[in-house]
C-alpha cells in the first residue's frame, strides 16, 4: 500500500484530499466548479471535468478503473509518456442546447479531463491493454516477470 502524502483542505467545506507519490494530479480547491457570469448558466459547472480512478495491484498487473459515464471511446486518449507516466485524458462533450431550454440545475461535470500516474519499475509497458464498457475504462498494465535468483540492485564484490 502506498503511503499517504500531503494533507490539505479547502473548497469552503474543508474537505481533505490526499496525494500519493504516484499521482501528479493538480488539486482544484473549488472542486472544478469555476463560475463565470451570472450564476445560472451552463458554464457554471466544471471547466475542467474530473475522472475518478481506482488503482489496484494484483500479483500479475496494475489495474486502473476510471468512471467515465457518457464518454465515447473516440473522446478518450490513453498513452505512456517519458517511459513511465500513464496519462488518461479526454473530454465530456456538452449536450446541444435548444433555444427555449430553461435549466434548473446543472451538476454533471463536462469538459476536458486528464489524469497522470507514475508507473512503478515493474510495469511491462509493452503489454498495456484497455477497454471501455458501461462508462468504465479499464487499463491493465501487466507486471514484468521478476527473477527470484538475485536480489534487485545488489552488487557483489569479490573478497581478495
Amino acid at each position: 500500500m502506498t503511503s499517504l502524502g500531503s494533507w490539505g483542505g479547502g473548497g469552503g467545506g474543508g474537505t481533505p484530499f490526499f496525494t500519493t507519490p504516484f499521482s501528479s494530479d493538480a488539486w482544484d480547491e473549488y472542486g472544478g466548479a469555476i463560475t463565470r457570469g451570472g450564476g445560472d448558466r451552463r458554464e457554471d459547472v466544471a471547466a475542467m471535468a474530473h475522472a475518478n480512478v481506482d488503482w489496484r495491484e494484483t500479483d500479475r498487473a496494475h489495474i486502473f478503473r476510471v468512471d467515465l459515464p457518457g464518454v465515447k471511446k473516440e473522446d478518450l486518449k490513453v498513452q505512456v509518456e517519458d517511459s513511465n507516466i500513464l496519462q488518461i485524458s479526454g473530454e465530456r462533450v456538452v449536450e446541444k442546447e435548444e433555444e427555449n431550454d430553461k435549466w434548473h440545475r446543472v451538476e454533471r461535470r463536462r469538459g476536458s479531463f486528464s489524469r497522470r500516474f507514475r508507473l512503478p519499475e515493474n510495469a511491462n509497458l509493452d503489454g498495456i491493454s484497455c477497454g471501455l464498457e458501461h462508462g468504465v475504462l479499464t487499463v491493465e498494465v501487466p507486471k514484468k516477470e521478476v527473477q527470484q535468483d538475485q536480489p534487485k540492485n545488489v552488487r557483489y564484490i569479490d573478497v581478495a
